[in-house]
């Protein structure tokens, strides 16, 4: 347990420093090739989520991720039965939900700035979600065997 509460904070605590840094030091819209043609630091808000789907409804994404944080509180004993990549996965799950959670709350919108061009703009807590969630598919994947 303590595991998922340290990892759900160290995620947070990362993806805010570093929006709080992309915000401060680009301006909006702003563009900065690092690869040129394959990797830009380019920062946005985004309303939505992923590719923008369900842009301005931050109602909705707040309600997920308050359904994470209840179905955590409820299953919380049953985890610490589980292998500690699993408690990683969804210490990582929980603290990008939150991370971007908070972005919604204070600006309507995410934060986004990594940007490979042939792929949507994202940030720190989208990779921790998508991690997060990859090694929650692997556990019940292996479970299933």
């Amino acid at each position: 347990l303590i595991m998922i509460i340290g990892i759900a904070f160290l995620v947070v605590i990362l993806d805010q420093v570093v929006k709080y840094i992309v915000q401060h030091s680009m301006e909006l819209g702003q563009t900065i090739p690092l690869i040129p043609h394959v990797f830009h630091l380019t920062y946005i808000l985004n309303p939505g989520a992923a590719f923008g789907i369900l842009a301005n409804q931050s109602w909705i994404f707040l309600l997920v991720a308050l359904a994470l944080f209840v179905a955590f509180f409820v299953y919380r004993k049953r985890m610490e039965m589980t292998p500690l990549y699993f408690q990683a996965a969804v210490g990582m799950l929980l603290g990008g939900t939150l991370g971007n959670a908070i972005d919604r709350l204070r600006l309507h919108a995410v934060v986004d700035f990594f940007d490979f061009r042939i792929w949507p703009i994202f940030n720190v807590a989208d990779i921790a979600i998508c991690c997060g969630i990859a090694l929650i598919l692997l556990f019940y994947w292996r479970r299933a065997e």
